[in-house]
């Protein structure tokens, strides 16, 4: 079963292209929202992680802020093991 994946970035973060580009490497499928164009979107990024900078991810939920590969890594082994 894939993982639930939400990615949250802009046009202009180097570390958000990344973080796609290492998912799509993965084989993960993902939402991505553009909250320099979703102001909703934004208010609630902030308010479920605390946090303004992007790239931010939600694996099934659980808030990844930045490109934090082992977080990510272990998200995905926990959700591939079920």
């Amino acid at each position: 079963m894939k993982a639930n994946i939400v990615v949250f970035s802009t046009p202009t973060c180097a570390w958000c292209r990344k973080v796609k580009e290492y998912l799509k490497q993965k084989g993960q499928n993902f939402k991505e929202i553009d909250v320099s164009k979703d102001a909703a979107a934004l208010r609630d990024m902030i308010r479920k992680s605390g946090q303004q900078g992007v790239p931010q991810l939600w694996v099934n939920n659980v808030v990844v802020v930045g490109f934090d590969r082992d977080k990510i890594d272990r998200l995905l082994s926990l959700n591939e093991q079920k």
